[in-house]
């Protein structure tokens, strides 16, 4: 039997600077490559998003810049627990997307969060494993010997969310099975390298991997909907450019981008 190995993935976030020059993608055909006659603004920003948004929001904030040529917006990714840590101790930063309310709640509380956070998009999690499923796991109770599985650090919000799936399944994954990503990216890249042999990670990021992993639904009984609040900061220099862009995510554009990468709308339909 295979002895898996305990360890614990690192992340770095991830800083991406945006202008007008930005490249287009497939995402962006058909957007305006002049600003709007009215409500145009300028200035820079910097946007801490959660890893998981790492994709969409490179996506959202070309168009953006596209709309507003004279705004520049710098991304910065990375666990929505630790991004909101970094602004705690006053790393700068303009607006925030965070994957759970929970981190945004503890800034909100801080005073640190201009007016109210608005839940702009969703997320369901769902199991990844090796391309063709090797270990033949079909369910959440699968992984309690299925060798070495990747999940989330417990304090980044999709190991808090992974917590929940798990007890709403009655499953527990013994810890020296565990190999831990600091956030949703670096957890799946455990399977996509071959260092684990399933994990736990969003719906969007499973997407994203293509055909690197294979996808395992979780039953809806064990299943938990994340949701991503955004605000600006009241540290921002530029609050009227943190505005727009929030704006720009909550568009129809924005929310389509969104929508493409496997993202639920922000409130479920009546």
């Amino acid at each position: 039997m295979r002895r898996p190995r305990a360890r614990v993935l690192l992340g770095l976030a991830v800083v991406t600077v945006l202008g007008v020059a930005g490249c287009r993608s497939a995402a962006d055909v058909g957007a305006p490559a002049t600003p709007a006659a009215t409500g145009a603004v300028s200035g820079s920003i910097t946007v801490s998003a959660a890893s998981s948004l790492t994709d969409v929001f490179t996506t959202i904030a070309r168009g953006f810049s596209r709309v507003h040529p004279g705004a520049r917006v710098t991304l910065n990714f990375g666990s929505s627990s630790v991004l909101a840590t970094q602004i705690e101790q006053g790393a700068p930063a303009d607006t925030l997307a965070a994957a759970d309310p929970e981190a945004m709640d503890a800034l909100v509380a801080a005073d640190l969060v201009a007016g109210s956070p608005t839940v702009f998009a969703r997320n369901r999690l769902t199991i990844v494993t090796k391309v063709g499923n090797p270990e033949g796991i079909r369910s959440v109770a699968d992984l309690a010997d299925a060798g070495t599985v990747s999940l989330c650090a417990s304090t980044a919000p999709c190991g808090k969310y992974t917590a929940r799936v798990l007890v709403n399944a009655g499953v527990t994954i013994p810890e020296s099975a565990v190999t831990r990503g600091t956030d949703a990216r670096s957890t799946i890249a455990a399977v996509i390298s071959g260092d684990a042999d399933a994990a736990i990670v969003y719906v969007t990021d499973a997407n994203a991997a293509g055909r690197a992993v294979t996808t395992v639904p979780i039953a809806l009984r064990a299943e938990v909907v994340a949701e991503y609040p955004i605000a600006t900061l009241a540290s921002s220099g530029a609050p009227a450019v943190s505005a727009a862009f929030i704006e720009y995510v909550r568009s129809p554009r924005g929310q389509s981008v969104l929508r493409a990468a496997g993202f639920l709308p922000a409130a479920p339909a009546p």
